[in-house]
Parts: structure tokens; C-alpha cells; sequence
């Protein structure tokens, strides 16, 4: 019974820390928008952000300032709120980071979300070379043009969630690639743009064919993965509080059936050794 004891001590203070710790520091909340952070000018864009079950108010920061805030309708029930932006401009377009409140302390700023308006000018032109039908190892190179003045491009994979590639120039800018692999297979867009948040219409789609090593003779169709996030953080943090409590439960059932089995097993003893005695003391009376 003492090991069992120390073992329930030791999760109690194990589990009486780790609520301590996040009592004192909230973990930062996730940002995005759907349904993508590139926006066409003038619609519907949504960003949400996701915190923790039980925060009692969201804030949205839009350029270090704060936007709009918001209260969840039952706290507890969900972890996360939507600020909308009705209708997408160059003035909406920008850097936001969002802030969530449990009790009387503050979240850490979330990763910042830059989201950009698309559709303002022109449309470029994308080309790739030697070729859109290349093999694994060798390399390529795409061409964005713009003919009228921008001073950046960016080139995009359709259905990735990095980050867009950047280059500068005035009408052409350059984007060299590999040596690719079949990991570079896929559709590629690219913009023109004088500002970070502003951006060109998109030119038309390019699609990039990588040939395999040996034995792969077909060219894979275009990847596409979520960018949804995940808060895989959270979810351990979860599991790991309710696997502690689940112990302690554990703990606290074992040590009344431990402490009946040794009585018991002490009463045995007890027996047995009294009906010995009782034996012996017949044995040794006379007849």
C-alpha cells in the first residue's frame, strides 16, 4: 500500500502542476481564413480562430490594432469564433492576429494570417522551362510576365498550404525549381503585384508532369492536402490531463480493494495460526 500511495501522490501533484502552469500561461490560438487567405476583390472572406473550450471572449488584430471582438454565444461548448469581412478590398487586406481570454489572463498572439485581395489589375502570363513534362531530377524553370508596372511576383502550388514563392521585377521575374522530384508534381499559378497584400488576377493554370524513377511510367495528377490547421497541440494537452485523472480514479479505486486484501489476507494468517495453536494444544494435553 505504500508504493500505491506514493505512485497517487506523486499523479496528484503531477496533474495539480500542470493545471497550475495552465492557469498561469494560455496557449496562442490558431488562425485562417476560408476560404482561402487569397481573397478575389469584393467577396466574402471569413477568418476564424480557434482557441480553447471555456475562453470567454476572441479579439481580432488587424496591422497591430484592434478590429472587432467577439464572445462566444455558449462558452465551453465551442473553442472557436468567426470574424467575417463581407465584401474583400485593398483597405481589408493585411495582417491580422487574434487574442482569446480564459478567467482574467490573455492568450499569446496568434501566428500572423496575411490575407491578401486578388483581382485589383492585369492578369500575366505563366510558362514554364524546357518544359511542362519533365523527369525526376532535372530542372525547370517558371517565367511570370506582367506587362504592366508591378514590382514583385509570387508563385503558387494549387492545394499546398506553404507559403507562396516571391521575386522581384519590373516586368518578368524567374522562379527556378529542382532538381524536382515527384514531389513538385503539380499546378502552378503566379501573380503580379506592387504591394504585399494587393495582388494581380491569377494567371491561367500551368501543370507540372515529373516522371518517376524507374518503373513509374505514368505522370501522377495534381496533389491536393488540407490547410485546415489542427491543434494537435491541444488535443495532447487533453489527452494527457485525462489520462492523469483516469490514473488517479485508478489509484483511488485500488487502494480500498489493496487494503481489504491485506486485511483479509492478515485475518487468514490469524486463522491459521490459531487453529495451529489449537492443534498443538490438544496434541501436547494428556488423554
Amino acid at each position: 500500500m505504500p508504493s500505491t500511495l506514493a505512485a497517487l501522490l506523486f499523479l496528484g501533484l503531477s496533474l495539480s502542476q500542470g493545471t497550475s502552469t495552465q492557469k498561469q500561461s494560455l496557449s496562442k490560438p490558431v488562425i485562417w481564413a476560408k476560404p482561402s487567405f487569397m481573397i478575389p476583390e469584393g467577396k466574402l472572406a471569413i477568418i476564424w480562430c480557434q482557441g480553447t473550450h471555456g475562453a470567454a471572449e476572441y479579439q481580432l488584430h488587424f496591422e497591430g490594432g484592434l478590429s472587432a471582438f467577439k464572445r462566444p454565444k455558449s462558452p465551453g461548448m465551442s473553442n472557436r469564433v468567426k470574424f467575417p469581412i463581407p465584401s474583400m478590398t485593398s483597405q481589408t487586406a493585411g495582417q491580422y492576429r487574434c487574442f482569446y481570454r480564459s478567467g482574467e489572463l490573455w492568450s499569446e498572439p496568434s501566428d500572423p494570417l496575411d490575407l491578401v485581395v486578388t483581382g485589383l489589375y492585369d492578369t500575366p502570363t505563366l510558362s514554364v522551362q524546357p518544359r511542362p513534362e519533365v523527369i525526376s531530377g532535372e530542372k525547370v524553370t517558371f517565367r511570370c510576365r506582367l506587362e504592366t508596372a508591378t514590382s514583385t511576383f509570387f508563385l503558387l502550388k494549387e492545394g499546398r498550404s506553404s507559403r507562396p514563392q516571391r521575386r522581384y521585377g519590373n516586368i518578368q521575374a524567374e522562379f527556378p525549381m529542382g532538381p524536382v522530384s515527384t514531389a513538385h508534381r503539380g499546378t502552378y499559378r503566379c501573380f503580379g503585384s506592387y504591394n504585399t497584400h494587393a495582388w494581380s488576377f491569377p494567371s491561367e493554370p500551368v501543370k507540372l508532369l515529373v516522371k518517376g524513377d524507374a518503373g513509374d511510367t505514368t505522370f501522377a495528377p495534381t496533389e491536393h492536402t488540407s490547410s485546415d490547421p489542427v491543434l494537435w497541440d491541444h488535443n495532447v494537452q487533453n489527452l494527457l490531463r485525462i489520462g492523469l485523472v483516469f490514473l488517479v480514479l485508478v489509484a483511488l479505486v485500488w487502494l480500498p480493494v489493496e487494503d481489504w486484501l491485506h486485511r483479509k489476507k492478515s485475518q487468514e494468517r490469524a486463522s491459521r495460526a490459531s487453529s495451529q495453536e489449537c492443534r498443538r494444544f490438544r496434541a501436547q494435553s494428556p488423554g
